[in-house]
């Protein structure tokens, strides 16, 4: 069954065949009455050629848009699979006349064609069509084709000739996906990328198959191709171009990411392989950075497009996947890799891949932040093209995504009987296999495409239907362009097996917005300046664009520029970098609007210089001096939560480590203890007198390395003067009860080594621990603890105990919870705590955070703690809590750590993420169910069925397929006497916030700039960090022990917000701050060194501890 859906991919999403269109939508899609195109890409399967031995018979063909015959109207170039491709002219008010046969354009041999490129191959100022070939064919019958524009007869009509086998671009033998044309080296003329998508069958390759990137093979891999005065050479070993068997490509999109004006590429790759980003250097050669450059991606990469979709002048990248978004296609048609095997995957190079699509947010650094899900656009079923283009002319750019595969290959009940034993045994008997019978089994379900409108704010909203986009079809290839001349884009997308769609554009017409229309002409052969870069300052908002065509799913969209300006009266300025290694730049400024431009190369006489921006950061990463030396934090991998329970959404036990700071010597300097895993014990730093640190030797940490560290304070707990050591444990692989869960006390000898101190706790005190925070609650002068329960081990979702300790005076240590504060001893999963005096009555009251849990206030009456106040709708997933006050009112406020938006769950009061506990099977033990609602307003189960069989037998006798567990709510998939004594959960809240403090009992929970949403945030820092007086908030984060159903949350670097001392914060990119931090941050520190110079240690799980030293002039 494995391989059979290695084999298919992925899944397909449902959509009503009766389609009834919007009665007023910006897009209307017009007949082939009206417009004369009467295309259909039909595909028809044969007993030598059908979906079982060519699994990409049903991927569908590509759309091309441009003038071949320089009338100044658009023309549409449609690719058939089987059929004959067509070339369609434009005669103006939407007439388009079919010319293929009178072009030229008819092939009487067989092919099988995918993608197509519009260029201009011999600069003669016609564009040229290249076709690409593929299939299950002989090699001499895969071929591209290259139709050479002979130039216009006195009907208006392009003549073109196959010149392919001339200018070495038949590729003869290889499988052909799509082709970008573009001047990799900057000599003038245009190079050619061919990506290809090898035809071995995914089962034959073993786990070693990733040694196999490394080999070049002649048919199955990519080409990197330089155009030497007209003839094409392969120069992809030397360009540094993988080009092997397990290249499966599908998408791939040129443009420059670090803004050195050199274009760079990335490609789409299905299956097991994972993408490539290649780095142009400039000199040929190209740098493959993905790795470094992205924390994960899409796992079947479909088509792509690499576009500016937040203004900021970087080009971002978005990819499509096949990830359903109802929960019926999602459970009949997905599977996702268990915890085990996505770890095989990693530990063979295959990087981090999650089925869905992803949007890469150009970080400006050659890093991106993947926020897919954040910004809405992460579910849109098995997707091909996607395509960034201002659909509404509002100055930003939207995203369509072209969706459908004939067949429903990977209904997972179709599977099972697919690979039944009786089918097997019955081909086995015949010795034949009727591919008839099988495909006829295999629903169709036409789906509609997806049409994601900007909100200016990163985040998109699909408004297909709404637009007119949302017709339910079986499409791939897709391309725009301004087919009326009247300055909005049009669109045309091509279907399998019926008529493509071509859809009007009727913003201008209904909303009359400005816009411009550029059309580039270059010099030398490269004619329609494909690499210029152009971007158009008007209306407040700064638009780029590069002219590079190829984009989507084997398409070519029109060469002509076209920006929406909103209401715009004037353009303030327009600036072109042309392509070649010169880059000269021509400015223009009070541009009219609504207009065509025909900008000239040879017009330009600047020359762009690159020089990378000059920032000023307030700190420097100083982690590989002597300062701190090497601190790493070595997780035990070993030990997998999932194993024990097969349903809890994370790890729990890779929570570490944690940092407590203190003069432990009395020399007046900062030194601090830093927390171990299991067998990896927690270390002791002193700072010297030159500001370097020098790691203690402490025989009795160093004998307790077998407890986890999750949680650490400094407290003179003896009252000798001299901090100790408080260190709680965790990790949630023992279980209550066990010594290794135990607190422990290390007394100072006032030199900075450390004894434990026997019996400090009493011995029934076993906890899963969260943190431990230091208060004198009974003001006696000795300092209390509490103690915060993180989990039950093995009952995830069970509240564990939470303790407030009383201190004797001499470091022992005795439970008071439920005579002082009974409401704290099973509160809830805590994460997090902080003292603080939130009403200003002069005593500390208690804050408490957990998952699935509300901010919680215990207020301190007379040293009883009294839970005074649940803040409403507050139930989150939060981790970590610091007190401060960031608005200047003399109040403390509180920045609260929680999962953050950039996640597959939603939540709100009316929708929240529910976790229902209890003994659901009555076989004895406790177990979780994760809910969370969809868009059609029902709460499902998280689990695919395989996951929640596995735990419950029982249901597989209530329903059996697939078909009959999808779209089942947990009240339909449950009896009643199941569900009664069930514990529900629920996070309303999921942002990372402030908590105001407005008096008088009063406060306010108010999200963090859209920055502090990138990613779960566990450390934070509230202080005046770039020396102006007002205190700012460093946020750290991101985690990575989640399944890869839901995909490791990696979008952080950190993330700084510069304070104005009135509560409000802006976000400033690492470069800025200096604090760029890669990893799963855990704990944040600072301390003062010689010359009052600030530092901050970055703990991080897993991984090395950073240092960052504060740049002189931003001292306070």
């Amino acid at each position: 069954m494995a391989c059979l859906y290695i084999v298919f991919m992925a899944g397909c999403h449902s959509s009503s065949s009766n389609y009834h269109p919007p009665s007023d939508p910006l897009f209307v899609q017009l007949s082939a009455r009206q417009t004369g195109i009467d295309f259909e890409n039909q595909v028809k399967p044969t007993a030598q050629f059908n979906v079982f031995n060519y699994r990409n018979f049903y991927n569908g063909g590509g759309v091309a848009i441009g003038d071949v015959n320089n009338d100044g109207w658009a023309d549409i170039f449609l690719v058939s699979n089987q059929g004959q491709c067509k070339l369609y002219l434009n005669k103006g008010h939407w007439h388009f006349q079919d010319v293929t046969r009178q072009a030229g354009l008819e092939t009487a041999s067989l092919h099988w064609s995918t993608g197509v490129a519009m260029v201009d191959i011999n600069g003669d100022g016609l564009l040229d069509i290249y076709v690409c070939n593929s299939g299950n064919l002989p090699g001499d019958d895969r071929a591209n084709v290259l139709w050479v524009n002979q130039g216009v007869d006195k009907n208006g009509i392009p003549h073109f000739k196959d010149e392919a086998a001339q200018y070495g671009l038949q590729d003869k033998g290889g499988f052909t996906t799509h082709a970008s044309f573009f001047d990799y080296d900057g000599d003038g003329d245009l190079d050619c990328y061919i990506l290809e998508n090898s035809f071995r069958p995914i089962s034959s390759f073993g786990y070693d198959r990733y040694q196999l990137r490394y080999q070049r093979d002649p048919y199955g891999g990519d080409k990197l191709l330089r155009n030497d005065n007209g003839h094409f050479v392969d120069v992809s070993d030397s360009a540094h171009i993988y080009g092997s068997v397990i290249g499966f490509g599908l998408g791939v999109s040129v443009g420059d990411i670090n803004g050195d004006m050199w274009p760079d590429i990335y490609v789409s790759n299905d299956f097991f392989e994972r993408d490539y980003l290649y780095l142009n250097r400039g000199n040929g050669t190209f740098e493959e950075i993905l790795d470094t450059a992205m924390g994960h991606i899409s796992q079947s990469s479909m088509g792509a497009d690499m576009a500016d979709l937040n203004n900021d002048g970087w080009q971002d990248i978005y990819t499509t996947d096949m990830l359903p978004e109802g929960d019926y296609r999602l459970k009949t048609t997905s599977y996702f890799d268990d915890y085990d095997v996505n770890q095989e995957r990693l530990n063979h190079d295959f990087h981090h891949q999650y089925m869905r699509d992803m949007l890469q947010l150009n970080n400006g650094d050659t890093t991106f932040s993947e926020i897919g899900q954040l910004a809405g656009v992460y579910a849109t079923d098995w997707s091909w093209g996607a395509l960034a283009f201002d659909m509404n002319n509002d100055g930003w750019k939207d995203l369509f995504v072209s969706n459908g595969i004939y067949k429903n290959l990977t209904d997972q009940d179709f599977i099972n009987y697919f690979a039944s034993d009786a089918n097997k045994k019955r081909v086995a008997e015949s010795g034949k296999f009727d591919y008839r019978e099988f495909q006829d089994k295999i629903s169709s379900t036409p789906v509609a495409n997806y049409a994601f409108i900007n909100q200016h704010n990163l985040t998109f909203k699909n408004e297909a239907y709404a637009l007119g986009l949302g017709m339910p079809g079986f499409s791939n290839g897709a391309a725009y362009g301004d087919l009326d001349n009247d300055g909005d884009l049009d669109l045309v997308v091509n279907n399998v097996n019926m008529p493509c769609f071509i859809y009007r554009n009727m913003t201008n017409e209904k909303y009359h917005t400005s816009y411009i229309r550029i059309k580039l002409k270059g010099s030398d052969e490269n004619t329609f300046g494909v690499g210029a870069q152009v971007t158009v300052y008007a209306n407040g908002i700064k638009q780029m664009q590069e002219e590079f065509p190829q984009r989507g799913f084997e398409s070519s969209v029109d060469p002509v520029l076209v920006f929406g300006l909103e209401h715009a009266k004037i353009i303030d300025s327009i600036v072109v970098i042309w392509p070649d290694r010169h880059h000269e730049m021509q400015v223009l400024k009070n541009v009219k609007v609504n207009q065509t431009l025909t900008l000239y190369q040879k017009d330009a006489h600047q020359q762009f210089i690159y020089h990378p921006p000059l920032y000023h950061p307030f700190f420097e990463n100083v982690s590989a001096s002597k300062i701190i030396g090497n601190i790493r934090h070595q997780e035990d991998l070993f030990y997998v939560d999932f194993h024990r329970e097969r349903l809890m959404p994370e790890l729990l036990s890779t929570e570490g480590p944690k940092i407590a700071t203190a003069d432990i010597n009395g020399d007046g300097l900062t030194d601090f203890f830093i927390g171990g895993a299991r067998d990896d014990p927690g270390k002791v730093f002193i700072q010297l007198s030159n500001g370097q640190f020098k790691r203690v030797d402490e025989p009795d940490l160093d004998a307790d390395r077998h407890f986890e560290d999750i949680g650490a304070a400094f407290a003179d707990v003896n009252h000798d003067g001299y901090p100790d050591l408080i260190v709680v444990s965790g990790g949630n692989e023992d279980d209550v009860g066990s010594r290794w869960l135990e607190p422990r006390v290390y007394l100072n000898n006032g030199k900075g080594i450390f004894k434990k101190l026997p019996d400090a706790f009493p011995p029934e005190i076993s906890v899963n621990a969260s943190c431990v925070k230091v208060c004198d609650v009974n003001q006696d002068g000795y300092p209390d603890l509490f103690i915060g329960g993180r989990d039950v081990p093995g009952i995830y979702g069970a509240d564990p105990r939470s303790y407030l300790l009383q201190n004797d005076g001499h470091g022992h240590f005795r439970d008071v919870t439920e005579r002082i504060a009974p409401g704290l001893a099973r509160i809830g999963m805590v994460t997090d705590a902080c003292w603080a005096d939130v009403d200003q009555d002069g005593k500390p009251d208690l804050i408490v955070v957990g998952e699935w849990m509300p901010i919680t206030i215990f207020k301190n009456e007379g040293g009883y703690f009294k839970k005074w106040m649940e803040i409403p709708h507050s139930e989150g997933w939060w981790h970590c809590i610091t007190a401060a006050d960031v608005n200047g009112d003399g109040k403390v406020d509180f920045v609260l750590g929680n999962l953050g938006l950039n996640s597959q769950f939603k939540a709100d009061p009316q929708h929240p993420v529910q976790l229902y506990v209890g003994d659901f099977d009555h076989n004895g033990q406790i177990d979780c169910i994760l809910t969370s609602y969809k868009d059609d307003g029902k709460s499902y189960p998280f689990y695919m069925k395989d996951e929640m069989y596995a735990q419950f037998p029982m249901l597989s006798k209530r329903f059996p397929k697939y078909a009959d567990y999808a779209g089942k709510t947990i009240q339909q998939l449950f009896k009643p006497e199941e569900l009664k004594d069930a514990v529900i959960k629920k996070a309303e809240y999921l942002q990372t916030a402030l908590l105001l403090n407005e008096g008088n009992g009063h406060f306010r929970l108010e999200a963090l700039p859209i920055r502090a949403q990138f990613s779960p945030v566990f450390a934070a820092l509230v202080e005046d960090l770039d020396g102006d007086g007002y205190p700012d908030i460093f946020l750290g984060g991101n985690f990575y022990g989640v399944k890869p159903q839901i995909g490791r949350y990696d979008a952080s670097y950190g993330c700084f917000l510069k304070g104005d001392g009135k509560g409000h914060f802006t976000y400033l990119i690492p470069e800025q701050s200096g604090l760029f931090i890669r990893g799963e941050v855990r704990d944040l520190a600072t301390w003062e060194g010689k010359n009052h110079t600030k530092y901050i240690l970055v703990a991080r799980n897993n991984d090395n501890a950073l240092l960052f030293q504060q740049i002189p002039k931003h001292k306070p």
